[in-house]
């Protein structure tokens, strides 16, 4: 892995820490492994009674975040897969379970936070990550109908409880989010 894709990823890393107040995870860049041309982000775990063992596989670097005023699909792959690490990381120090839905809402609401932090323009930002999406899975399958769930929620979170130009009021907000649990997340995001 290249020194400049180590520090963006330890960049997007500090980035959440900081957002959210959390004690400082182990540097992912341990974690990470590249993948071949082609593949996508994942997260391989492997739990036993008093460990967890993580890998992120993420696709070759990329150099860009925005290509021709589209988002970047390698960086968005990226900073999902350190919001998947760090989401992992934070429920196992403080021993709360996690679910495949909760930890792709919870990176669909950190790409926005991430990308919010770089640029100022909220309304563009949630037409460039939540209008006209594009999913692998089908749907009617069980991933195709996570992902478009973590999707919709996501963006109707976003788009009424951060958008507001209230940074302070809006950045307690997406703290608490984050510290929820599923039927949390899911309640926060119908009642925005």
């Amino acid at each position: 892995m290249s020194s400049r894709r180590q520090r963006e990823l330890s960049r997007i890393q500090r980035a959440l820490e900081k957002f959210y107040g959390l004690e400082r995870a182990p540097n992912v860049t341990r974690f990470v492994r590249e993948g071949g041309e082609g593949t996508r982000e994942v997260v391989l775990l492997r739990e036993t009674a008093d460990e967890l063992e993580i890998a992120l596989v993420l696709p070759p670097e990329s150099k860009r975040i925005v290509v021709g005023g589209a988002l970047d699909d390698v960086w968005l792959q990226a900073a999902e897969g350190v919001s998947h690490f760090l989401y992992l990381v934070e429920r196992a120090r403080v021993h709360l379970p996690v679910t495949q839905l909760e930890l792709e809402l919870q990176a669909e609401v950190d790409k926005f936070v991430l990308l919010r932090e770089l640029s100022a323009d909220g309304s563009r930002l949630l037409e460039s990550l939540f209008e006209s999406p594009r999913f692998l899975d089908e749907a009617g399958t069980e991933a195709g109908e996570r992902y478009r769930l973590a999707h919709q929620l996501a963006a109707r979170f976003v788009s009424r409880a951060v958008v507001a130009n209230d940074r302070t009021r809006a950045r307690q907000r997406l703290r608490s989010f984050y510290r929820a649990g599923q039927t949390e997340k899911i309640h926060l995001a119908r009642a925005a």
